[in-house]
């Protein structure tokens, strides 16, 4: 870490702000190697926490390089070992509260972004997300605000990323638990003067959870990816002659080293496996709906969708 850099940083906490001008001088004091150190990452944070009034160009600035310190500080890049989880976690917990323009936008971005994150993550993530969109106030970095009482068009924006994100308990899917925030948030909101999107938001996303396909092996996880990358680099040039011998002596031969043949049902009667709503997630649907003690619009709008997508009137 240059002394220009930590220097800028410290004036701006004193200062409890931060100009343009010295965070363009922050990005070519910080990144002379493309990455953040730990250090480094640390000092930003604690500019963070004493900036009175976070700017668009300091929360790009701390969006960008926190998340490039969590994701690509240590190899495989994509990921989060445990250890950054919990630093990112202890670090966003520092100063007691959540900012939306940049520790709400950062964790959001992480969870949209990365190839996979510990699930300590991705629980305080979603418990972040659920309580800044019922309670929190504030800008947001992708536009709009945050209401603490109804659900804003820039808080629907954060829920899909977080819920659909790649890092997300299913990616390109949604779990229960996700499934249950949007109740929770939906039956407290209700009666509320919500933006439109929420309604949409709320029943494709409980909708995908009782009738979406979503893999099996959608995610790998950090261990797995770094036993890979190894295998790979001690077997190179193995790998590839026997790829090559492989594809010129029996060109056939991939269907059945790969699994293409007798691997059970397709993804076609997969997905129409997981389109249909069985016992179990009827009787969690029923629990759901029971919660507020009436059946109001967003039930029956989900309903609704979900006879229609069943084919049952």
């Amino acid at each position: 870490m240059s002394f220009e850099f930590a220097e800028i940083a410290r004036n701006a906490a004193a200062d409890r702000s931060i100009t343009a001008e010295e965070v363009l001088a922050l990005r070519g004091a910080g990144w002379a190697d493309s990455r953040m150190s730990r250090e480094e990452a640390e000092i930003v944070f604690a500019t963070q926490h004493a900036i009175e009034k976070p700017s668009r160009e300091w929360s790009d600035f701390f969006v960008e390089a926190i998340q490039n310190y969590v994701l690509n500080g240590s190899d495989p890049h994509g990921f989060a070992s445990a250890e950054e989880a919990n630093w990112l976690i202890g670090q966003v917990e520092a100063d007691g509260k959540v900012c939306s323009m940049t520790e709400l936008d950062l964790l959001t971005r992480i969870i949209e972004r990365a190839q996979n994150v510990p699930e300590t993550l991705k629980t305080f993530v979603l418990g972040v997300m659920e309580r800044e969109v019922l309670e929190g106030t504030g800008p947001t970095r992708c536009g709009g605000e945050l209401s603490g009482t109804h659900v804003s068009e820039a808080e629907c924006r954060i829920m899909r990323r977080v819920i659909f994100g790649q890092a997300s308990d299913r990616p390109a899917a949604v779990s229960r638990r996700e499934a249950e925030v949007l109740f929770r948030i939906k039956n407290a909101v209700a009666g509320n003067d919500n933006a439109p999107e929420f309604e949409r938001l709320f029943v494709q996303g409980v909708g995908n959870y009782l009738m979406g396909f979503a893999h099996s092996s959608g995610q790998i996880s950090r261990e797995r990816m770094l036993e890979l990358e190894a295998f790979v680099a001690d077997n190179k040039a193995d790998i590839g002659r026997f790829m090559g011998s492989m594809a010129k002596n029996a060109p056939n031969a991939f269907g059945v080293v790969f699994g293409k043949k007798n691997e059970g049902p397709g993804r076609a009667e997969q997905v129409a496996a997981e389109a249909e709503v069985n016992g179990i997630e009827q009787a969690w649907l029923d629990e759901q709906i029971a919660t507020s003690g009436e059946v109001d619009a967003y039930d029956k709008a989900l309903l609704e969708f979900i006879a229609e997508e069943t084919g049952i009137a």
